[in-house]
Parts: C-alpha cells; structure tokens; sequence
C-alpha cells in the first residue's frame, strides 16, 4: 500500500512512525515532511496548503490512501478534494473542519446543543468590541475566529491588554483575515487536559489524555508556544471526569455536527478545562494535535492504519483500539529564542537507531541533518510510571545534540504534583 501524509512536522513524523507498522506499507511519501522524516518516508516537495500540487502528486503516484494531518489543509478541503479523485483519506472533509476553522461557529454550535463552555459573545467591528470590554470581566480571553497557527488566543489579565489585544487582532491583523471577526471570552480556571479521538461520525473512541506544557520557560513563565512537552496519561483527568465529558461533551459533538449536517469523520480534539463546575470545552480541533500526538501513539497498541481506515469507512465500532498500560513524556527540544526570533541552520546529532524523536524543523543539507525551525524536535519515552517515563524522557534527550538547544527541565511535574495529591 501506498500512504500519503500531508504535513512536515512532529505530528506528521509521529503518524507516519506507526503507520509503518503496518506490513501492508510499502511506501509512505509525506508532502512536504521535513530532513528528519526522510528515513522513514519519501519527502515530496510540496506544500501542505498546496491543495493542486497534492491531488496531482496522488493521481500520479496511484496513492491507495492518504491522511491529511494540519489544520488548513483540511479546512480548505484537501479531503474533499482527494476524495474526488477517488483517494480515500483519514480526516473531515471542509464542512466537518470548520469546527476548528471558525472558532465563532464552534462557540454557537456548543450553545445550540448545550455543550459546556465558556460564555461568550462575538464582535465584527472594533468599536463595538472595545465598548463591550469597557464593562466586560476581566481576566478575559480573545481569539481571532479563523486559523492563526496555533497562536490566535490572547488571555488578557487587565482591561488594557484585552483593548490591546481586540486593535492587534481587528486593526493591524496581525493575525489576518482571521481576526476580523472575534470572540471575547469568559476567562475559566482549573488543570487543562488534552483528549484526541478517533471517530466515523457514529461512536467516539477517545485516545490516551495528555497534558500538554505551553510556556516556554521552567515553571510555566515565558511565552505562549506550540508546545514545549506532554505527558499522558493526564492525572486530572479521572474515570469520573472521562464518563462526564464523554456524556457531556464527545458524544453530544459527534451528534451536533451530525444535526448540521456537517458528519465528522478524523481524528476530533477537545481541548479541555476541569473547573470546579465540571469539565467545559476551551477548543476543538479538526486533527490530531502538536506535541500531544507525539505522546499518545507511542502508547497505542492497535494498527493505526486499520482505526484509520475504519474511521473513513464507518466501521469504527468493529475495531479494536487497545493501549499499552504505560506512561508516556515528550520533551520537545527547541532553537533557542523560540518561540520569538531563533537561528538555524545547526548541524543535529542524533543516537543510532533512534526510536520516538519525532523531528519538527530540519533540513538535509550535504548529507548532514541541519535545525530549520524553533521546535526542532520531541523526545519521547515510555515507562511503568509517570516518574520513569519523565527520566527516561530526559535520559534521551543527553542523546540528542545541537548547538542553540533549549528545552523545559520541568516536563511533567504538575501531573506527578497531581498524582501525589490524590
């Protein structure tokens, strides 16, 4: 078989490492992957938003299946438009990936089907926005309604960084077009807990939960990042919490894009927060998410490619998806000054035989694997317990050389805090 995995980061390394599990691969080419992937897959020069070049490289290649991994492929319908070439694939098509393309349309549809959230409302002119903040509770939080790599959430703690934040986004875009409408948001508190699942638009079956580490520095300071490590499974997020939420929340969004005529079939991420009135969604993703991905299939003891397919094929509820009973942690390692300005072009060194380094931003260049990116790659490792998969995590990442590397030294220790106190 012939797999196509549209993407080039630690996600899509992650992926394509347990797809070629699978014995029925012969070939997994990954447009337009990065240096770091290139022994496990054939890179093609293309990029993930070129939605032309993808279908053509499919067509010519006699792709027999594809799985289209970030979230603006998706969103401007690269399953769509695969499909229509009679390429089957793994994730929702342009009408199903709106619940992370419109954060407006995914707040509404929460309230319409009752899914706990945050309270909200939406602006589409500044004026009325900032007249709003003038009396709104503060802290608060904005985010630009469309796609903005991951980055287009501010959580505002004064009055005068929320105004900040609504000119930012709605006059000087710096997020785009996808600022031109917000949503100004009720500030929620309580441990955060990161749950992918797989669905067919028929039952949800939730991966591993995670715990994702978001600042850049030691003990939660710095800057927001894509991520700066994850452990799973998350301490917070108890049998208790799991049975409300799938109650509550999955099973309920699997129906309310079904209702909308919107049937989702992929990989659905919850973003959510355990507050002291129960679990409430801060996010959905139409994908699998970043690093979080990275932490959760090495866990997985199933056949990815057999879920996947089933998730296409509406036949979710006759596979098995089986976990290792382990601990998983993944330390991401990154140029330093991410995730503001970095410089690349770093020679890695990385041990023999490297197992789960799951490479995000590098480059072959004169046979030698160079940094091009500010998180250049994850390490990670499982053990019986959360502690030895935290060590053992950090024990690799020794292994792993390249000049201008930072990484967080405190991976995990709020979820070892949470399990100590339960």
């Amino acid at each position: 078989m012939k797999i196509l995995v549209v993407g080039g980061g630690g996600r899509e390394h992650a992926i394509i490492s347990k797809l070629k599990e699978n014995k029925e691969v012969t070939e997994i080419f990954a447009c337009p992957g990065n240096g770091g992937m290139a022994k496990d897959a054939t890179l093609v020069d293309i990029g993930a938003k070129d939605i032309e070049g993808i279908v053509d490289f499919a067509k010519q290649n006699d792709i027999d299946f594809a799985v289209v991994a970030p979230d603006d492929p998706l969103v401007l319908g690269c399953v769509d438009a695969l499909e229509a070439i009679g390429v089957p694939c793994f994730g929702p098509n342009k009408d199903a990936a709106i619940i992370e393309g419109s954060k407006i349309f995914s707040k509404n549809l929460m309230k319409k089907y009752g899914i706990p959230t945050a309270q909200y409302e939406v602006f589409e002119d500044e004026d009325s926005a900032l007249k709003y903040l003038e009396t709104a509770p503060i802290p608060t939080v904005i985010k630009a309604d469309g796609l903005a790599l991951g980055k287009g959430v501010i959580i505002a703690e004064t009055r005068e960084q929320a105004i900040d934040a609504v000119k930012s986004m709605m006059e000087d875009k710096v997020f785009g077009e996808s600022g031109s409408r917000i949503v100004v948001e009720e500030f929620l508190e309580g441990p955060e807990v990161s749950v992918l699942s797989f669905t067919d638009g028929k039952v949800v079956v939730p991966m591993i939960s995670s715990q994702d580490h978001k600042r850049a520095l030691d003990g939660d300071k710095g800057l927001n990042t894509g991520g700066m490590g994850t452990v799973a499974p998350n301490p917070y997020y108890t049998d208790d919490i799991a049975k409300e939420c799938m109650e509550k929340i999955f099973i309920p969004t699997m129906n309310a894009m079904n209702a909308e005529g919107r049937t989702f079939k992929g990989c659905l991420y919850f973003g959510l927060m355990i507050t002291k009135d129960g679990p409430k969604v801060i996010e959905y993703n139409c994908r699998f998410g970043d690093p979080e991905t990275q932490v959760v299939l090495p866990l997985l003891d199933s056949d990815l490619l057999t879920i996947m397919k089933a998730c296409r094929n509406g036949n979710l509820s006759e596979v098995e998806v089986n976990w290792k009973k382990e601990n998983a942690c993944c330390v991401v390692m990154a140029s330093k000054g991410y995730p503001q300005s970095y410089e690349k072009g770093f020679e890695i060194t990385l041990p023999e035989g490297s197992k789960n380094i799951f490479v995000a931003g590098a480059v072959i260049k004169d046979g030698k694997l160079l940094t091009n990116g500010g998180r250049v790659l994850g390490v990670t490792r499982t053990g019986e317990t959360l502690e030895a998969a935290i060590e053992n995590a950090y024990e690799a990442v020794k292994t792993v050389n390249f000049s201008n590397a930072f990484y967080r030294n405190d991976i995990g220790q709020r979820a070892l805090l949470a399990l100590k106190n339960n």
